[in-house]
């Protein structure tokens, strides 16, 4: 099923874990190699993605975080 432009779920595929359509290429995975350092073109070629597929992630968590509630404490 598809949650965001690019992006999709199934239980069936990582635990259902949001992936790039199409792949079993988890979007944290490829958010936490951009922190790491990874360059676009090197994720693009160890994981067999586009540039696109990128930036469908970068958009898929930044909605998400946008979303998020956080409430302070103390």
């Amino acid at each position: 099923m598809e949650i965001a432009p690019m992006i999709s779920v199934d239980k069936r595929i990582r635990f259902g874990k949001p992936v790039i359509n199409g792949t079993r290429v988890p979007v944290d995975l490829i958010i936490g190699k951009l922190a790491a350092g990874m360059t676009y073109e090197e994720i693009v070629t160890e994981y067999e993605i586009t540039r696109e597929d990128i930036l469908a992630a970068l958009r898929y968590a930044a909605n998400i975080l946008s979303s998020e509630e956080v409430k302070a404490v103390g």
